[in-house]
């Protein structure tokens, strides 16, 4: 499978931003899915996860802020931004874990298929 990212952008702090990641087959659909970030000279982090059942987990820096959804059958997950903080800037990355249960952890080191990546400016 293959992930690609969209709507990532420069925001006013306080600004929202909505990007989404398209995947290129209907498998995901029982995928773990998430998105993580990295800015410059920082490790890859987890920002928030969604399961095949809908189940979502957070960082804690953005819990209130991020929503991560998706539409039932359909191959695209979002992620909708809010309140965006200076330390939001970061390269936002779409992957996904291929495996059978509900356990989606917000941990890139466990997820196989990444896309290239959306950047958010704040």
């Amino acid at each position: 499978v293959q992930l690609v990212e969209s709507g990532g952008g420069s925001v006013q702090a306080g600004g929202s931003l909505r990007p989404s990641c398209v995947a290129s087959d209907y498998t995901v659909i029982t995928y773990c899915m998430g998105w993580f970030r990295q800015a410059p000279g920082k490790e890859r982090e987890g920002v928030a996860v969604i399961n095949r059942r809908g189940t979502t987990n957070y960082a804690d820096s953005v819990k209130g802020r991020f929503t991560i959804s998706k539409v039932n059958a359909e191959k695209t997950r979002y992620l909708q931004m809010s309140s965006l903080k200076p330390e939001d800037t970061a390269m936002y990355y779409c992957a996904a874990l291929e495996l059978d249960g509900s356990w989606c952890p917000v941990l890139p080191q466990y997820f196989n298929t990444w896309g290239q990546g959306t950047q958010v400016t704040v």
